[in-house]
């Protein structure tokens, strides 16, 4: 048997820390700045440069600090897929390659994670309305309740996915700022006054030199570092959906099966009942003729010493005696009745197995528009991205 295990490679390294890279190179480019600028050299031509300078670079510090926060989540979030996932591999050695089900079924406190947790209670309670005295009728995919978009959520991936496209907008920002700051000290009339502002001007370009670069530098490595991250959580991801399938998912009573448990409980039911019925049609017939004997005998007696006074009495005797009768035809007609319920719960069942058919058919169809639609949303990410870069070439054209 071909095991799934392990096929993620990057289980190896459990913690992914490639976003520390994100920090060591905002602590540098912080450096260049202030030397530039000359904070370390004593030498500051323009504070307003430099604060200019601080203030973007402390707007990036705190998204990254935000950033910083929402990956460690990420982090925790896999820590637990990849532990669940190796305890799952090793209970599922030990019990011989077993499903491990039955021992997972009422495990609650699998994950320690919040988000993991609370998933994962919810689809325990899924499987649950599932369950019959043959088994699970129907399978709930773990899948349903921990996927991609719990993950996202761990990952803020709302705020992430803009992070690109931010720090893009802050270089650009800058740079327009560094423009009307050097345009708007710019105001010779003649050659011998132009000369004097070329310092200014040349300042301003320098602002927007500078925030240019490294908006759209943290912006391309921010971009890196943050796919990094995604790909490798969704492969643990991945790597547990695929252990949880083999090893622990159990296996739902195929509809054959089921169908013939339904029509064997209900053909037992109707025996029983149609044994009650015989039992109860037997004692009616003895009853009646242990009433008629006891009435004829009363009547003989009472005949013998009061005469024929009481001859009205032997009549109701015998009107009771036909009730009796009557009760045992209607417990017959029961008996039909029952047969006719157990014919109507075979042509019920009948039903039921197409509607489960049409359900099927309809999750499939579900399952291919989901891969159609993730199909034109990665199509769609890469024309933006494309339409990015084409505009990123055409505006350093225009600079050059």
């Amino acid at each position: 048997m071909v095991s799934c295990f392990g096929t993620d490679r990057s289980w190896g390294m459990k913690r992914n820390k490639l976003y520390y890279i994100l920090f060591v190179l905002y602590i540098l480019a912080t450096a260049f700045v202030l030397y530039v600028n000359g904070i370390f050299t004593g030498n500051v031509a323009s504070f307003l440069n430099l604060a200019i300078n601080g203030v973007f670079l402390l707007v990036i510090g705190i998204l990254f600090v935000i950033c910083g926060f929402s990956f460690a989540r990420l982090n925790r979030c896999t820590d637990e897929l990849v532990r669940v996932t190796e305890e799952i591999q090793k209970e599922y050695k030990e019990a011989g390659e077993k499903n491990l089900w039955a021992s997972y079924c009422e495990r609650k406190e699998l994950f320690q994670d919040v988000a993991l947790k609370d998933a994962f209670g919810k689809y325990l309670m899924r499987m649950k309305t599932l369950k019959t005295r043959y088994g699970y009728t129907s399978v709930c995919d773990v899948e349903e309740y921990i996927n991609e978009d719990l993950l996202d959520q761990a990952g803020m991936t709302h705020f992430n996915s803009a992070m690109g496209g931010t720090l893009t907008g802050l270089g650009i920002l800058g740079t327009f700022l560094g423009l009307s700051m050097g345009l708007g000290s710019f105001n010779g009339n003649d050659i011998y006054t132009i000369s004097d502002n070329v310092g200014p001007l040349l300042s301003g370009m320098k602002v927007a030199f500078h925030t240019s670069v490294y908006g759209i530098f943290f912006s391309l490595v921010f971009n890196f570092v943050y796919r990094s991250l995604m790909a490798d959580a969704y492969g643990k991801m991945d790597g547990f959906l695929a252990a949880f399938r083999q090893c622990v998912l159990p296996q739902p009573v195929s509809e054959r099966e089921n169908s013939a448990s339904m029509l064997v409980y209900q053909a037992g039911m109707a025996d029983s009942m149609k044994k009650i019925m015989e039992l109860l049609k037997g004692n009616a017939e003895e009853q009646t003729r242990g009433v008629e004997r006891i009435v004829a005998q009363v009547m003989e007696t009472l005949e013998y010493s009061m005469g024929a006074s009481f001859a009205s009495l032997g009549d109701t005797m015998r009107s009771a005696g036909e009730a009796q009768m009557a009760y045992a035809e209607s417990g017959r007609q029961l008996t039909e009745a029952a047969e006719k319920l157990l014919d109507s719960s075979r042509a019920l069942q009948a039903s039921v197995a197409q509607e489960m058919e049409r359900q099927v058919a309809f999750a499939r169809e579900l399952r291919e528009q989901k891969e159609d639609l993730a199909a034109a949303c990665r199509e769609m990410t890469e024309d933006v991205g494309n339409q990015i870069h084409t505009f990123h070439q055409m505006r350093n054209l225009y600079e050059k």
